[in-house]
């Protein structure tokens, strides 16, 4: 492979150029190297080590490029970042690192090449391209990372005990990249990750959840998943998952494995979108049936109010897991409540005022929930499962013939409180709801149309059953 074709771009000629003139060597290392093998497209995060200051390369670059872009330096670390174009490259000076035992944050001290790339948390992310003149462009992989590519292993340079010890986050990583790449993790590696799974309680639960996020955003999350509930690291970051595993059994009847099913579900809609937080919604639609589980004789195993239950708990999750507690965390709670309805639905014959009460109560995210319930559907029956879809083909119809006619998304009532207090000469009371309640009522039943005579018409007649007078 020519690894000069990464280079392409002038910003590492002038890279190379201001490094000269400090009379320093550098590099490109990490991520930038390892997707430009895997043809994954342009990496917009470099990183370039120099054997010597990254700091005072940073500055010599900047002045280098035109409109002399901002360098920010962070003197803790001993790195600095500047934005060009497109991207954002970072510059540190080679450096070796020893940790103690309650922080990831390492003590630093000045090192070689060799020494950043011991560092370095897999092969993979340890190769480097030289950018001096005379080997611009030649690779450095001590650890045959190029091999591990080919072989699609993830791999830890040094002892995996001590890499996972030493920067517990790494154990995360080494799944997440596992998940991104679809690759397998050695198995000492994984062995490792399980022997080492306590330490991740010193990390930060804002570091997990950006790892969780990019396994979420994987093509296929169960991979990480599975990973994280067999090295025992989902005990302490999702117990609410964990809780769902296995299958009991009480006089012959069984239900399914929740903790697969959930994986089955998230890995459907990681197939129809994008969007993060309807995947956390499948991730914990069903955490509300662990404390919910019941055995009764007559109907066997039971799941009563478990979305109810599970919406409650994606807050505790959230809070504690110092995630949003925004609109957000308010989408998925919503989900996660509504999530069987429209599978209710797709069972019974589908009526015009069951279609306008979930529109009404799903608002603008009705789609959202739809996509939901469709990943939902994780039978092996194909009779079932055709059934279901099909079900659900009528549903979506409905939904587009209701909302066409009876526009009752992000519902306004036709009539509204001032007007009624205005026509009964009333002030705020509970007279002015109860009126409002049956005219919501009237057009989610069809009793009468969205519009605003008849509603007007209803008002009158609520009125009059409450021994109210009409101003007309």
């Amino acid at each position: 492979m020519n690894y000069k074709l990464a280079l392409t771009h002038p910003i590492f000629k002038i890279i190379s150029s201001a490094a000269k003139a400090l009379d320093v060597d550098s590099y490109v290392i990490g991520g930038f190297v390892r997707d430009f093998i895997l043809n994954r497209g342009a990496h917009k995060d470099i990183d370039i080590v120099a054997i010597g200051s990254g700091i005072a390369l940073a500055k010599q670059v900047a002045k280098m490029l035109p409109n002399h872009p901002k360098v920010q330096i962070f003197k803790t670390y001993g790195t600095a970042m500047l934005r060009y174009e497109d991207m954002d490259i970072e510059f540190v000076g080679a450096r070796k690192e020893s940790y103690t035992e309650n922080s990831r944050n390492p003590i630093v001290e000045n090192g070689t090449l060799q020494d950043d790339q011991n560092r370095r948390d897999f092969t993979i992310n340890a190769m480097a391209l030289n950018l001096s003149e005379t080997h611009f462009g030649d690779l450095l992989d001590p650890f045959n990372g190029r091999h591990d590519l080919d072989v699609k292993i993830i791999r830890t340079p040094l002892d995996p005990n001590i890499t996972y010890s030493d920067d517990p986050l790494r154990m995360m990583r080494a799944i997440r990249f596992a998940t991104q790449l679809n690759f397998t993790i050695e198995p000492q590696s994984l062995k490792a990750i399980s022997e080492n799974k306590d330490r991740i309680k010193i990390i930060t639960k804002e570091r997990i959840v950006v790892e969780l996020h990019k396994i979420l955003e994987s093509k296929i999350p169960s991979i990480g998943f599975l990973h994280l509930e067999q090295t025992g690291l989902l005990d302490y970051i999702l117990p609410e998952l964990v809780a769902l595993k296995g299958i009991d059994e009480v006089e012959g009847q069984t239900h399914k494995d929740n903790f697969y099913h959930t994986l089955e579900v998230v890995d459907n809609i990681a197939k129809t979108t994008d969007n993060l937080w309807l995947r956390w919604a499948a991730l914990l639609h069903d955490i509300g049936k662990a404390p919910t589980k019941k055995f009764s004789k007559k109907v066997g195993w039971t799941f009563h109010a478990h979305e109810f239950e599970g919406a409650k708990m994606v807050y505790h999750l959230f809070k504690r897991m110092k995630m949003p507690l925004n609109e957000k965390m308010k989408f998925v709670q919503k989900m996660v409540f509504m999530s069987s309805r429209p599978i209710v639905l797709a069972q019974d014959i589908v009526t015009d005022s069951a279609v306008r009460r979930l529109v009404f109560d799903a608002g603008d995210y009705v789609e959202d929930l739809m996509l939901l319930c469709e990943a939902d559907i994780t039978t092996k029956n194909p009779k079932k499962y055709n059934k279901y879809h099909n079900n659900f083909k009528m549903v979506r119809q409905k939904l587009v013939e209701v909302e066409a006619r009876d526009h009752v998304r992000n519902f306004q009532p036709p009539v509204s409180g001032e007007e009624i207090m205005k026509t009964f000469n009333l002030k705020p009371s509970r007279e002015i709801g109860q009126i409002k309640e049956a005219i919501k009522e009237a057009i989610l039943e069809g009793d009468i149309p969205n519009e605003y005579e008849a509603a007007y018409q209803l008002m009158l007649k609520e009125g009059e059953k409450l021994g109210l007078k009409a101003n007309v």
